[in-house]
């Protein structure tokens, strides 16, 4: 298979952060195994989910423990989608919390933000 770009998101709980990510993207994991979860967005990305303990053993203590940094954005994940009102809504039903709804923005996008049960900030943008 081939090697492709994966940006990985380190979460408190890896069923919860699957389930969750299962219902906001409406599609099932490629791989879903104890330590990594890995969802294709199109045929050249995929985004992974990995516990913050897992990468702890691997970055700590160079670096500080992710779960210090719960519940601050510390990256965004800009979608693009047909309908981001949707797309908040549906993120919404599955335990996002709502940060802005659906708006122009100065770059031209429309988008709607939201964040994940981990503090990630999701934009949907059209």
């Amino acid at each position: 298979m081939k090697k492709l770009p994966i940006i990985i998101l380190y979460v408190s709980d890896q069923l919860r952060s699957t389930v969750f990510y299962e219902k906001v993207l409406n599609i099932k994991p490629v791989l879903n195994a104890p330590g990594m979860t890995e969802f294709m967005l199109n045929e050249n990305f995929k985004l992974g989910l990995m516990p913050e303990n897992g990468i702890a053993k691997i970055i700590c203590p160079t670096t500080k423990h992710p779960s210090l940094g719960n519940g601050i954005p510390r990256c965004e994940l800009y979608l693009l989608v047909e309908n981001p009102e949707q797309a908040l809504n549906n993120a919404l039903t599955a335990g996002a919390k709502e940060i802005s709804k659906s708006s122009p923005r100065d770059w031209g996008d429309t988008v709607a933000y939201c964040e994940d049960p981990d503090g990630h900030v999701i934009a949907f943008a059209k």
